[in-house]
């Protein structure tokens, strides 16, 4: 499947088993802004439930905090947001729509990546089991061409934003022909700065009122609460802080469905450090937190590291780990070494000491902050593109199936009676009674039972259980798992173990040791 046809296919399943919605759909809908449904909210929970307990849970040295969204408005100044927090934007002159000048660059280069992993698929047709890809990569002089030319491109216009060459940017934009996307137009304005905050006003009236925002990021919220945090829980270096929650950004172009949004939810955690042991900090962050993504599954092959080449001007390494979505490698998470930043500039705009007093040292200092943000809705986009699969089966038919991570199913089991009557249903609800004190289970006996197992499978319930006749004679059901449709007959007083040795998070999070 072309991965354009696989991406409508995700935005549209999405839609049909009640996971994401078009807001406000009724009164044809806001850019750029989702609706989570009922089974979208309990996928939703369950990755924030186990990005916590990896994070919160697991550490005896990080704890959890939930922070306001409004913000006293100095609090942007000092973090740099009022200034400096700008998307470079151009306006095509025909069509009249509006880009990141920045992301025509990217998709430019991600094309040439498309010319080479076309080169990648020849040699891998021609070659057959014999084929080392990464010999090859590493020595075909077109696939080395290509790499040569994105890097070329993404680090030139790594120091033009660097520096703030906006004309630089469009002079790139305008050397590799790149074209509207619509239209085909190159007739390009110049490129400007364009701030991302919404602001909105706190008070009675209009005349009085103060101006303030919504919050671009949940990080702040952290690193003003650092000392009251760390005195309250008598915290000792190193140790961190982790909040969810939702941020606002004014995108220039929101895209690709819920992947870049205007309203969305980070999973941060900012991590205080020793001065002089970020290297070491920021090593093991990269590999902690990429096993947690691996834990679930998803493949290998599907994560890869990016190393920024543009770095903030307060920072002093920063990788992003990118998903493999049916659009590309693109970023899911970012660790990003922040030094002292923070914490100094709300120290100045305060005029409060947000310090550590080190007891073995016997000295105070200003801790180095090691960050991990990852946004949840693109780890939803991740997990339920991933899992969306159509399958051709043994008798030449295709099921649709969402094979989500069971640890991160919204329903964990479906229980069905094999007929509407006979005692059937009674059983079958008392089992539902009994299973939903420990999972989200849903009841169904509408159709025949095949068509009820295609409807779980495409909703990603790991678990049918069906009772039948046999059922009333020897208290046993048939439990059919999603993934390998493999049938058998269990006792009724067995289901719980079974079903919690599938969904259970820590038969998931072992997987990270």
């Amino acid at each position: 499947m072309a991965n354009d046809d696989k991406f409508k296919k995700v935005i549209s399943h999405a839609k049909e088993y009640g996971y994401v919605f078009q807001s406000s759909e009724i009164y044809d809908g806001l850019s750029a802004v989702y609706d989570y449904a009922q089974n979208g909210a309990e996928l939703k929970k369950n990755i924030r439930d186990y990005w916590w307990k990896a994070m919160v849970q697991m550490h005896d040295n990080i704890v959890g905090i939930d922070a306001a969204i409004f913000m006293h408005p100095t609090t942007w100044k000092a973090s740099g947001h009022v200034d400096a927090f700008n998307d470079p934007l151009i306006d095509n002159k025909d069509s009249k729509k509006r880009y990141r000048a920045d992301v025509l660059v990217e998709d430019y280069c991600a094309k040439v990546e498309g010319k080479i992993n076309k080169e990648i698929a020849k040699a891998e047709k021609r070659f057959g089991d014999t084929f080392n890809k990464a010999e090859f990569v590493s020595t075909n002089k077109r696939v080395l061409g290509y790499q040569e030319k994105i890097d070329t491109i993404l680090k030139r216009l790594g120091q033009s934003l660097e520096k703030e060459d906006l004309e630089d940017v469009k002079a790139l934009i305008e050397e590799l022909e790149i074209a509207d996307p619509l239209t085909g137009s190159r007739n390009w304005t110049d490129v400007k700065q364009f701030n991302l905050m919404f602001g909105t006003k706190l008070g009675a009236s209009a005349d009085t009122a103060m101006d303030l925002y919504l919050r671009p990021e949940t990080a702040q919220g952290i690193f003003v609460n650092f000392l009251n945090v760390q005195k309250t829980g008598r915290m000792k270096i190193p140790f961190g802080i982790a909040q969810t929650g939702k941020a606002f950004r004014n995108e220039i172009v929101a895209r690709q469905f819920i992947f870049r949004m205007r309203e969305f939810e980070q999973m941060e955690m900012q991590f205080f450090i020793k001065p002089g042991t970020q290297k070491e900090w920021f090593n093991y962050w990269k590999d902690t937190r990429l096993k947690w993504h691996k834990s679930l599954g998803l493949g290998e092959e599907n994560y890869r590291f990016h190393d920024h080449e543009k770095l903030a001007h307060y920072a002093d390494a920063a990788t992003d780990i990118e998903f493999n979505f049916p659009f590309g490698f693109k970023e899911l998470e970012g660790i990003h070494s922040r030094t002292d930043f923070d914490l100094k500039q709300h120290e100045e705009f305060s005029g409060k000491k947000l310090q550590y007093f080190d007891h073995e040292e016997n000295a105070s200092y200003t801790p180095y902050v090691l960050e991990t943000s990852i946004g949840l809705d693109r780890m939803f986009l991740a997990v339920f593109s991933n899992a969306l699969e159509e399958e051709v089966l043994d008798n030449n038919t295709t099921r649709t199936v969402l094979k989500l991570p069971a640890v991160l199913a919204p329903t964990k089991a479906a229980v069905f009676p094999l007929v509407k009557k006979d005692g059937l249903p009674e059983v079958a609800k008392q089992i539902v009674e009994d299973l939903k004190w420990d999972f989200n289970v849903f009841y169904d006996e509408k159709d025949a039972v095949g068509k009820r197992y295609r409807r779980q499978d495409a909703n990603g319930t790991p678990f049918c259980i069906t009772v039948d006749h046999d059922t009333l004679n020897d208290n046993t059901v048939t439990i059919r798992h999603r993934d390998t449709m493999e049938q058998r007959r269990v006792k009724i007083e067995d289901l719980k173990d079974i079903v919690k040795a599938e969904v259970d998070v820590k038969h998931w999070l072992m997987r990270m040791k």
